[in-house]
C-alpha cells in the first residue's frame, strides 16, 4: 500500500511526540512492505511567528493533498496570559477542522490492567473500562457567533447546532456501537438548552433505525459524575463540541494520564490524528513527554484511514507488551516504579520501535 501522509508537529511537545509516531509508522511500513511517504507543515504559535498566520494557505494546501494526518499539539503559554490577543495559536485548529470537515471526533478511552495504579481512581471501578467517545467537532460554542458588548464589559458566544450537524455524529456513534456492546449513551443537557432539546430529538428520531443498539440519554452534569463513578458503565458516547471537550479530558484520568490517549478527527475525507494532551510548555524540551499517545494515534490512522486492521493491532499490542514489562513514562508510573523502568520520549519510543522491529 501506498500513502502520503503529513506530519504536523505544531507547538510545545508536539514536535517531539510526533516524532516518535512518525518513526512507528516508518517501522510499520518496513514489516508489513507498505510505502510511505511524507511531509511537514507549520500550525499554530510556530505558524505564526513564521507567517503571521496560526493556519497558513501553504500548509491547508498540504493536509487536503494527504492520505491522512500525524498532528502533534497547538498552544503557548503567551496567548493563555494575553486574552486580548487577536491571533491565536488556536485559530489554526479550529479552522483546520472547519476547512476540512472534521465534524467526527473519535476517542477511546482503553485502560491497560498495567496502568490502574497511575490513577487516582480505585482499580475495582476501573479494571474493564472501554469507552468510544464521539465528540462532534465543528459546530457548538467555538464556531458560533461571539462578541463583546458594553465596551468590553459583557461578552456572549453562541450554542449553535443545525439538524444535519447532529445527524452525522449520531450516524457514526450509532453504526460504531453496533460493533461494539451495541449500547448507546448521548449526553446532553436538553433541561435547560434548546440546542440540546435539537440534540435529543434528532437522537431520538435516528434510534429507531438501529432498534439493535440500546440508547440512553444523560444530562452533560450526570455523565460527568457516572463517567468517574461507575466507568464500566459506557460503551459509546456521543455528545457536542463543548460537553465532549470536558468529558473526554475528565476521562483521561481513566487512563492514568492524558498522555496515553488517542485521538481521530475525521469527516468524508482526509483524517487528523493527534493525542488529545496539549503542549505542555512546562515540559518542553526536557525529553519526558509521553509519546505513547501520538503512538496510538498512529493506530488508529492504519485501522481508520487506510483499513489496516493487523498493522494497528501491532501497534497497541507493542504498547500493551512495554507496559507490561514494566517501562513508564514519569507521568504514568507509580511510586513503585524501579527508576531504571521511568523512560524519557526516546528511550520510551525505542522500546515499541524494538517489538515492531522484531
Amino acid at each position: 500500500m501506498k500513502k502520503h501522509i503529513l506530519v504536523v508537529p505544531g507547538d510545545g511537545i508536539g514536535a517531539e511526540v510526533t516524532t516518535i509516531g512518525k518513526q512507528v509508522l516508518e517501522a510499520i511500513a518496513q514489516k508489513f512492505g507498505h510505502e510511505f511517504t511524507y511531509d511537514e507543515a507549520l500550525i499554530g504559535h510556530v505558524a505564526i511567528e513564521a507567517t503571521g498566520s496560526p493556519l497558513p494557505d501553504e500548509t491547508l494546501t498540504k493536509m487536503r493533498a494527504a492520505d491522512a494526518i500525524l498532528f502533534g499539539a497547538v498552544g503557548h503559554p503567551k496567548y493563555d496570559n494575553d486574552p486580548t490577543a487577536k491571533v491565536r495559536p488556536e485559530q489554526g485548529l479550529l479552522q483546520m477542522r472547519k476547512e476540512l470537515g472534521l465534524y467526527a471526533n473519535l476517542r477511546p478511552i482503553k485502560l491497560f490492567d498495567e496502568l490502574l495504579d497511575a490513577s487516582s481512581i480505585k482499580p475495582e471501578i476501573l479494571r474493564g473500562a472501554d469507552i468510544l467517545f464521539f465528540r462532534e467537532l465543528t459546530g457548538d460554542v467555538y464556531f458560533g457567533k461571539r462578541e463583546r458588548l458594553d465596551e468590553g464589559n459583557t461578552a456572549y458566544d453562541t450554542m449553535i447546532y443545525s439538524k444535519y450537524e447532529v445527524e452525522r455524529i449520531v450516524r457514526k456513534a450509532f453504526e460504531a456501537a453496533r460493533t461494539r456492546n451495541k449500547r448507546l449513551c448521548s449526553v446532553d443537557k436538553a433541561n435547560v438548552l434548546e440546542s440540546s432539546r435539537l440534540w435529543r430529538e434528532v437522537v431520538q428520531a435516528i434510534a429507531p433505525e438501529y432498534a439493535d443498539v440500546q440508547v440512553e440519554h444523560q444530562f452533560i452534569d450526570a455523565a460527568a459524575m457516572l463517567l468517574i463513578k461507575d466507568p464500566k458503565r459506557f460503551d459509546v458516547v456521543v455528545t457536542g463540541n463543548l460537553f465532549g471537550d470536558i468529558l473526554t479530558d475528565e476521562a483521561s484520568q481513566i487512563a492514568g494520564s492524558m498522555g496515553m490517549l488517542a485521538s481521530a478527527s475525521v469527516g468524508d475525507n482526509t483524517g487528523v490524528y493527534e493525542p488529545i494532551h496539549g503542549s505542555a510548555h512546562d515540559i518542553t524540551g526536557k525529553g519526558v513527554a509521553n509519546p505513547l499517545a501520538s503512538v496510538l494515534s498512529v493506530a488508529l490512522m492504519l485501522d481508520i484511514s487506510f483499513g489496516l486492521k493487523a498493522e494497528a493491532e501491532a501497534v497497541v499490542s507493542a504498547v500493551d507488551a512495554v507496559l507490561k514489562a514494566g517501562y513508564r513514562t514519569r507521568d504514568i508510573a507509580s511510586p513503585t516504579t524501579q527508576p531504571e523502568y521511568v523512560l524519557g520520549t526516546d528511550a520510551m519510543g525505542q522500546q515499541i520501535l524494538q517489538l515492531l522491529q522484531a
